[in-house]
Formats: structure tokens, C-alpha cells, sequence
């Protein structure tokens, strides 16, 4: 029944099979025979003797029609070559096909679940709707192959390469594709939730809709990709190359970006809501109308980015690198909280949001504007050290909270910025003004823009600078200098002679300011109103 036939008989069952080979005689002849009398008679021999293992290593069946074949567990195809064969339907279920050639073949919905197709050669291969469910596919190259709504779930494609397939609608659940290249690949609509794809080639592949939450995606290579679309919902994308990406209306919260290379990337209407971006390369990319809320911004290079009316409630930002091109708009309350307000600077958002919905950030100002005396002189000599320190703890008995500027010790930002940013949040200044040395001409530029009581200091026997002596009679809430012959009588006249007259001018700096803001040039016109 299972002889091999003549010729025309093989010909009629459409096997078309090649002459026998040098490396066909490696395969089982027995097996060969069998099959080469077609399918039909093949399944059913297999079904009569499914203990017997099948061996057709670097069997010789280019071109041969197979459809529905039953090459399934057990079946050692080994090497095999099936180039251009029709294997549509064909049963390869745990089967082994390391290295087997299935160039332009037709595989169209094939079992190929847990098969073994390490190193295999499927390139221009037909496998639309195919099972390749928790295959090992390593090294295998897909180039061109066609994987339209095939299962690929819990595959094995490490180093595999799929450049130019087509593998829309595809299964790729839980799938490994560690460092598998799928450059100009077409994954739109593709399921990849959860899969490994560290280090990953996408160059200019097409992700749209594709759905890769939760997926491993670190040190991947997304230049030039369009995942227009796309469900990253957190996905760890640390480190990967998006340069040029198309991450438009993008679903990326919770992402993980954290030094990832997002250069002249797409992002316009994208939700990267509680991401993180930290240390990310967001140079000249394009974040308008994205939802940045809640945003970690820590070490991110922003240079030439635009983040105009983006959502940045709750971002968190420290130590951006560079200057954003644009940040029009930017609306610090939630997205579906009234009133909408906005703001065109990132840095500000952050501190307006706390100012006007966190009341313990209120306090910590109203703490500083009413406990905080800045301390400004020269202390690096030890006699105005011991001065200083005495200063400090006498303040801090009165529950005062002092603030020292030494200008001898070295900074590299601007001393005036500094001294006025300090004097801002201060209740009052006290100043050494004992030798010009002690005082530089960073007053002249704090005193006048400030209304904030300084009381100079000064040790007897030594004169004020003529600068110091201007200031004081210009501008009533810089004080007489207060001289002193030691730190007892200092400390002694500290509360009556420093404390005492700073507070005193600070309430009236308080009434004049109340008073000038009732009569503004513009108050009978908004009363009318």
C-alpha cells in the first residue's frame, strides 16, 4: 500500500518532488517513500504508526505540495529544504525544523506551535494566520515573509530577523524579540503587551496602533518608526533610540523613557502622564498638546523642544539642560478641572501650582518672609566667625531662622541674583558693614529694589563705607548702623537694638505698602466698575 509508485502516479498527487540527493539519502527512505505518494496516504500511514519517529533531515522537498500534511511532533526535518513548497494547513505542531530552508513557501495557516525553527530561512514565506505559538524561532530570518494575524504569542525570536514582513494584526504576546531586527516591518495593529524586545531594531517600522503595554523595550532602536497610535502605558523604553519617531496621540503613561533619545520626535497630543523622562534627550522634539502631567523632568535635555499648551499638572522638574524653543500656554490644573490656568514657563508651573493648591507650601513662605534674617558679611577671619556664630544662635533663641551670605566663600553663580533672591524671602537683613571688604557693592543693587529692613553692624573704631552712609539716608528702611565693642554687647543689644527696630519698620513698610495699593492711579476706575 505505502510502495512509492511510478512517476506519472507522483506527478498526478501534485508532489512535483526532486530527483533523490546526496543529502536526501541522510533522510529516512522508508518515510521518503511513503510520503512521495502523496498526503493522503501519508496522514493516514501516520496515524497508523504515530510511535514511530519521523526522520527527513535535510530531506530534499523544494516545491513539493504538502497541504494538510502531518509533519507534526516527532518529525525531524532537520536542515530540510522546502523552498517554494505548498504547505498550507500543514500539521508541524513541536516539529524540527532547525535550519530548514522555507523560502517562498506557503505556510497559510500552518500548525508550527512549539516547533523548533531556530536558524530557519522563511524569507518571502506565506504565513498568514499561521501558529507559531511558542515556537523557537532564534536566528531565523522572516525577511519579507508575510505574518498577517499569525500567532506568534511566547515565541522565541531572539536575533531573529524580520526586515520588510508583514506582520499586521499579528500575535506577538509575551513574545521574545531581544535584539531581533524587524527594520521597515509593518506591525500595525500587532499585539506585543508584555513582550522582550530589548534591544530591538524598529528603524522606520510601522507601529501604529500597535498595543505594547507593559512591554521590556529598553535599548531599542525606534528612529525614524510611526507608532501613531500606539499603547506604550507602561512600557520600559530606558535608553532607546526614538529619534525622529512618530509618537503622536501615543499612549505612553507610566512609560519609562529614562535616557531615552527622543530627538526631533513626534509627541503632539500624546498622554506621557506620570512617564519618566529622566535624563532623556527631548532635543527639538515636538510636545505640544501632550498631557505631561505629573511628568518626572529630572536632568532632561529640553534644548529646542516645544511644550506649548501641554498639560503639566503635578510635573515634576530639576536640572533641565537647555532652553525649550516654545512653552506657550501651559495649563497647570488638571485636564478636566475648571478654572483652566496657564502659564509660559515649565519651572513656574511647577511652583504656581504649589503656591495656590498646597497650603503647606503657603506656610513654608509665609515662614520664611516672617523668620528668615539674612546675614551678610565677611566671616572667613576667625575674630567676625565667632561674631557670626554668636549671631546665629542668639537669632535662633528669638525663633528667628538666619540665613548667612559669606562673600568669601567661593560661588559660581551671580552674587547680586543671589543676595536678591535671598533678601526676597527674608523678614530682615542684618549686614557687616565693618570694613568695605564686608559689604560689596551688591547692596547698592539689593537696597533700592527692596523694601526689606537692613540694619548694618559695624565694630567701634571702624568707619562705614561712603556707599553704606548714601544708602541710609536715601532709604528709610536701611537703619543706623548699630556699632558694637564685642560680641557681649552685641549679643546684649541684639534684641532691643537689631531685633526690635527691624520688626518695627517692617510692619511700617507693611501700612505704606497697604496704603499705596488703595490708592492706585487706577482704583477709581475699577470702584466705577
Amino acid at each position: 500500500m505505502y510502495a512509492s509508485g511510478r512517476k506519472g502516479v507522483i506527478e498526478d498527487l501534485g508532489l512535483h518532488l526532486k530527483p533523490a540527493t546526496k543529502e536526501e539519502t541522510m533522510a529516512n527512505q522508508e518515510q521518503m517513500a511513503i510520503l512521495k505518494q502523496g498526503v493522503e496516504i501519508w496522514n493516514k500511514w501516520r496515524e497508523e504508526n504515530e510511535d514511530i519517529d519521523i526522520d527527513l533531515t535535510r530531506a530534499n522537498l523544494a516545491s513539493a505540495n504538502l497541504i494538510k500534511a502531518d509533519l507534526s511532533y516527532r518529525a525531524n526535518l532537520t536542515g530540510a529544504d522546502l523552498r517554494g513548497a505548498s504547505l498550507r494547513e500543514a500539521d508541524f505542531n513541536g516539529g524540527n525544523l532547525v535550519g530548514a530552508d522555507l523560502t517562498g513557501a506557503d505556510l497559510t495557516e500552518a500548525d508550527l506551535g512549539e516547533a523548533d525553527l531556530a536558524e530557519a530561512n522563511s524569507t518571502d514565506a506565506t504565513l498568514v494566520d499561521a501558529d507559531l505559538s511558542g515556537a523557537d524561532l532564534r536566528k531565523a530570518r522572516f525577511d519579507g515573509a508575510n505574518l498577517y494575524e499569525a500567532d506568534l504569542s511566547d515565541a522565541n525570536l531572539s536575533k531573529a530577523t524580520l526586515t520588510k514582513a508583514n506582520l499586521i494584526g499579528a500575535d506577538l504576546t509575551g513574545a521574545n524579540l531581544d535584539q531581533a531586527n524587524l527594520k521597515g516591518a509593518n506591525l500595525n495593529y500587532v499585539n506585543l503587551i508584555g513582550g522582550n524586545l530589548l534591544e530591538a531594531c524598529f528603524q522606520e517600522a510601522n507601529l501604529s496602533e500597535a498595543d505594547l503595554h507593559g512591554a521590556d523595550i529598553r535599548g531599542a532602536d525606534f528612529s525614524g518608526a510611526n507608532l501613531t497610535g500606539a499603547d506604550l502605558h507602561e512600557a520600559n523604553l530606558g535608553g532607546s533610540d526614538l529619534t525622529g519617531a512618530d509618537l503622536s496621540e501615543v499612549e505612553l503613561s507610566r512609560a519609562i523613557l529614562r535616557g531615552a533619545n527622543l530627538t526631533q520626535a513626534n509627541l503632539k497630543k500624546s498622554n506621557l502622564t506620570d512617564a519618566d523622562l529622566r535624563d532623556a534627550n527631548l532635543h527639538k522634539s515636538d510636545l505640544r498638546d501632550a498631557d505631561l502631567s505629573g511628568v518626572l523632568l529630572v536632568g532632561t535635555k529640553i534644548e529646542g523642544a516645544n511644550v506649548s499648551r501641554s498639560f503639566v499638572y503635578a510635573v515634576n522638574v530639576w536640572d533641565l539642560v537647555g532652553e525649550f524653543e516654545e512653552q506657550k500656554d501651559l495649563i497647570i490644573t488638571g485636564r478636566y478641572r475648571t478654572p483652566m490656568i496657564t502659564v509660559d514657563n515649565i519651572k513656574v508651573a511647577q511652583f504656581v501650582y504649589l503656591i495656590l493648591n498646597n497650603a503647606e507650601i503657603r506656610d513654608v513662605i509665609n515662614t520664611l518672609t516672617s523668620k528668615s534674617v539674612l546675614i551678610l558679611g565677611r566671616f572667613s577671619i576667625p575674630e567676625r566667625k565667632a561674631i557670626l556664630d554668636a549671631l546665629r544662635n542668639k537669632l535662633r533663641e528669638y525663633d528667628l531662622l538666619p540665613i548667612v551670605f559669606d562673600f568669601d566663600r567661593p560661588t559660581d553663580k551671580d552674587f547680586t541674583e543671589t543676595i536678591k533672591t535671598l533678601a526676597g524671602l527674608s523678614y530682615f537683613v542684618i549686614a557687616d558693614v565693618t570694613n568695605p571688604k564686608s559689604s560689596p557693592l551688591e547692596l547698592q543693587a539689593t537696597v533700592p529694589d527692596y523694601q526689606i529692613p537692613f540694619v548694618p553692624i559695624i565694630q567701634e573704631g571702624e568707619q562705614p563705607f561712603a556707599m553704606m552712609v548714601d544708602l541710609h539716608k536715601k532709604y528709610n528702611w536701611v537703619l543706623e548702623p548699630r556699632s558694637y565693642d564685642s560680641i557681649d554687647t552685641l549679643m546684649k543689644a541684639l534684641k532691643p537694638g537689631i531685633i526690635d527696630p527691624a520688626i518695627k519698620m517692617h510692619y511700617e513698610l507693611r501700612l505704606i505698602k497697604a496704603k499705596e495699593q488703595t490708592t492706585h492711579p487706577l482704583q477709581d476706575f475699577i470702584d466705577e466698575g
